[in-house]
């Protein structure tokens, strides 16, 4: 069909605003980028916008070296995994079994676990809680929180229930129990969605800094976005060495102790702890729409 005039000056502004938008979000992260390939001193005098005026790899080599730094990238990764598994497993679970409409008490559960999601017991009584269960300073206050979320599981239960109870029927006609029809009907069917529950349980938990910095004091069990909120907020190079409050030990490896500034490690620190969630996203966009897609139409 031929566009009117008016059609296509429409086009053309939801255009342009949408790439000034683009803009605004990455225009921010190249900044990031060239200030952390920038030696620190010569970053320091201003001027360095889009790209690097004096490049360098010793911020990424101070960071990548850095133990405290490794260490909390491990826990941040072990938290990632095991926390996005888990809390996928509890949501399809929870959601296949409160998918059954003989299920006993089925709406009295529904209705507890809608009332948790508008109304929250406030930080200190979830800290007491978190405190008598033994979970402060330790891992799995990470884990076992967070497994339960009372959104994904609502979402899951309405794509369970789209799915034709015909198809259902037929397979517990055959003798397929509630075990064999989720592995082989419900969990085959429910790959977008899992995928896209997934992509957002992963990304809260790589980029969760609040747990790490009030439920652990444990320096070795912080993730490392909690690192980077003590490294944004640090007024002194030596917080990232922890108990060395050397800069020289800090910056040894590098050629040139002059070339490495605070600011320049935070965004080495801020760049390196970014990029491997942004590079997870293109492999589960696709399922990521029709997840959202089939979602939003079922529900």
């Amino acid at each position: 069909m031929k566009r009117s005039t008016g059609e296509k000056f429409g086009q053309a502004v939801i255009t342009l605003l949408l790439l000034l938008l683009c803009l605004t979000v990455l225009y921010p992260f190249v900044y990031m980028l060239a200030i952390s390939l920038n030696t620190g001193s010569d970053a320091a005098k201003g001027g360095v916008y889009l790209w690097p005026r004096q490049f360098t790899w010793s911020n990424f080599h101070i960071v990548l070296g850095n133990k405290v730094i490794q260490h909390s990238y491990l826990i941040t990764i072990l938290r990632t995994i095991i926390g996005t598994v888990s809390g996928l497993l509890v949501t399809l679970l929870a959601a296949f079994a409160l998918s059954y409409r003989q299920m006993p008490a089925r709406k009295a559960l529904l209705t507890i676990v809608l009332i948790t999601m508008l109304f929250s017991g406030g930080l200190i009584p979830f800290y007491i809680q978190l405190f008598n269960l033994s979970l402060i300073n330790t891992f799995w206050v990470y884990i076992l929180p967070s497994a339960f979320s009372a959104w994904n599981m609502f979402v899951m239960l309405k794509f369970i229930q789209g799915i034709p109870e015909a198809l259902i029927e037929s397979a517990e006609m055959d003798g397929a129990k509630p075990p064999r029809v989720l592995f082989s009907i419900i969990i085959p069917l429910s790959k977008p969605m899992l995928a896209a529950l997934g992509l957002f349980t992963g990304v809260m938990h790589w980029n969760d800094w609040f747990a790490g910095a009030f439920f652990v004091s444990d320096q070795n069990l912080i993730p490392v976005q909690t690192f980077l909120q003590q490294l944004l907020s640090a007024q002194d190079i030596s917080v990232v060495m922890g108990s060395n409050n050397s800069v020289e030990a800090l910056a040894r490896g590098s050629q040139n102790l002059a070339q490495v500034t605070l600011m320049s490690v935070k965004m080495a620190t801020v760049m390196v702890s970014a990029i491997p969630i942004l590079c997870v996203y293109p492999f589960l966009q696709r399922f990521f729409v029709k997840g959202v897609l089939i979602g939003s139409v079922k529900g």
